[in-house]
């Protein structure tokens, strides 16, 4: 695929490596374009191409385009980066106080909604936002990470999940896009347990 990138930082990092060594082509870019070429520079030897553009250009031609930078800059991102229609967009941000877990958002609201209107006409899927980037360099345990997903268009989800399995997840869809800000508490649910020092697998009951 030709995955368009915004952001920089470490689950830019590692999805971008991991979609880089499968092939995929990628354009990066950040708030700072110093540090989006310094991340394409780090992925010259992957089978798939990475370039650094400017963040207006990030979403020209590709198929999905990663959200993944701070919760309270990505839709004045999305919004410069005039994603066209039809474009699947993987909101992967995370508005939640540290160490708390509560959402910083309106009641009602999910930051895939917003980034949704920042990005008219787009396919947003919400996923890749229960994990941290180091989850993806460990060796398997023998269980695949479940990549939890919520998005109205089939498309959009058909190629998310493509990319969740290029990363050794198994793609999960939970419902659509009424669906997101659940899934956005439930980050915030892992995400306190984790900061306090507590398995929050240990808190799911086992299949």
């Amino acid at each position: 695929m030709r995955i368009g990138i915004i952001g920089t930082g470490n689950m830019a990092q590692t999805l971008g490596a991991a979609w880089a060594r499968a092939g995929h082509d990628l354009a990066i870019a950040g708030r700072s374009p110093e540090k989006a070429r310094a991340l394409a520079d780090t992925l010259a030897d992957a089978p798939g191409a990475a370039v650094a553009v400017p963040v207006e250009e990030v979403a020209v031609g590709r198929d999905v385009v990663l959200v993944v930078v701070p919760w309270d800059a990505a839709e004045a991102m999305v919004a410069q980066a005039r994603i066209p229609a039809g474009t699947a967009v993987i909101d992967a941000t995370n508005a939640v106080a540290h160490g708390i877990g509560t959402l910083l958002i309106e009641p009602g609201e999910s930051m895939a909604g917003r980034i949704a209107q920042a990005a008219p006409g787009a396919h947003v899927v919400k996923a890749f936002h229960t994990f941290p980037s180091y989850q993806w360099t460990q060796p398997p345990t023998g269980r695949a990470p479940i990549v939890v997903m919520s998005g109205d268009d089939p498309g959009a989800l058909k190629a998310v999940g493509e990319l969740a399995r290029d990363l050794g997840g198994d793609p999960v869809v939970l419902g659509g896009s009424d669906r997101a800000r659940q899934l956005e508490e439930v980050a915030g649910f892992i995400i306190e347990l984790a900061v306090n020092g507590h398995d929050p697998s240990a808190a799911v009951p086992a299949a």
